[in-house]
């Protein structure tokens, strides 16, 4: 294949959304370390569920760069299953090239459970340990011109090595968007991913998780985040707005105002940092990159799931043509 502009490297799942009803919130007074519980040895009901199929940080990813108009590709592994089988052709129906989807015998594809509660969830999360191959999987292409990498499973070491090694080869600029694994594997352990980067992102408190302290300056993070190696660190903190740091300025930008509130939170994080890094791909500057990425968190969060939302390039830009005065880029050092 040629002419590829994204390609997303990363886990798919397909998504239960289980919308509780009787369920319980409990935070610190701050509003952190937030818990949510229900009644022990009961039966519980529960509102609705809906199945959501294809989605995962990468695969989100890959559908939003999509409907902003970039050629995409994503590579990923699948169960010899109708769950695998149903994910490809969802992929196929947004756009995506699946030819680099790998499926393979002896495993289920991913299933994961979002407890929706309050717009707000909680995901259960399994990842299954595939036989990862970035060798023989990229030289079926031509080097695209953009690397999207988040989540996958714990036996993927060996396989992040290779892309962080290909992308120096080639030339080809990397987003890394760490899932819950990547983080917990440590910085030193992708070492050579985070110098790899072109541009990172994380909320807030993987920041911390990932620097391995309980910093709250978001100037500290971000100055922290950068010197691993990304040419620019990108931090978000939920409704508080995102943070951006290139080695020379670091901006702020508020999030775009919800035109109603909120009903369901999954895939913001993905919506911003594959919209980010798509405005880039279309050689936007990071200014006009941070406007556009919470346009699409905006539009995702009005609905179930992490897709359905998700704008095309018209759509982001007539958004766009409506913000608030307030809604710009703002130095903060």
């Amino acid at each position: 294949m040629k002419n590829i502009k994204f390609l997303a490297i990363g886990d798919i799942v397909t998504d239960a959304f289980i919308q509780l009803q009787d369920a319980r919130v409990s935070c610190d007074i701050d509003d952190d370390n937030c818990t949510i519980s229900m009644r022990f040895g009961d039966k519980i009901p529960y509102k609705d569920v809906e199945i959501v199929k294809a989605v995962g940080n990468s695969p989100n990813a890959a559908v939003s760069a999509s409907r902003l108009g970039l050629k995409t590709a994503l590579i990923t592994y699948v169960g010899n299953d109708e769950n695998g089988k149903e994910c490809i052709e969802t992929l196929k129906e947004n756009g995506v090239l699946t030819n680099l989807v790998q499926t393979q015998d002896g495993f289920k594809t991913n299933y994961h459970y979002v407890l929706s509660f309050e717009a707000e969830r909680t995901i259960l999360i399994k990842h299954a340990n595939f036989n990862y191959d970035f060798k023989s999987v990229i030289e079926k292409i031509e080097p695209p011109e953009w690397i999207y990498l988040s989540s996958l499973a714990e036996n993927s070491i060996k396989f992040q090595h290779d892309i962080a090694k290909y992308v120096k080869e080639k030339g080809v600029k990397l987003a890394f968007q760490p899932g819950t694994f990547q983080i917990s594997l440590g910085s030193e352990t992708l070492k050579d991913i985070y110098e790899s980067s072109y541009v990172f992102f994380c909320n807030k408190e993987e920041a911390q998780r990932i620097l391995k302290n309980q910093e709250k300056d978001i100037k500290k993070l971000l100055q922290g985040i950068h010197d691993l190696g990304p040419k620019i660190a990108v931090i978000t903190d939920g409704p508080d707005g995102a943070y951006t740091y290139d080695g020379r300025d670091m901006l702020y930008l508020p999030m775009y105002p919800d035109p109603k509130p909120p009903v369901e939170r999954t895939g913001a994080g993905d919506s911003f940092s594959s919209t980010f890094t798509t405005a880039l791909a279309l050689g936007m500057p990071v200014e006009q990159a941070l406007m556009w990425g919470p346009v699409n968190s905006m539009s995702v969060v009005q609905y179930v799931g992490a897709q359905k939302g998700l704008l095309s390039r018209a759509k982001l830009e007539e958004w766009l043509s409506k913000a608030p005065s307030y809604y710009k880029p703002k130095k903060i050092n």
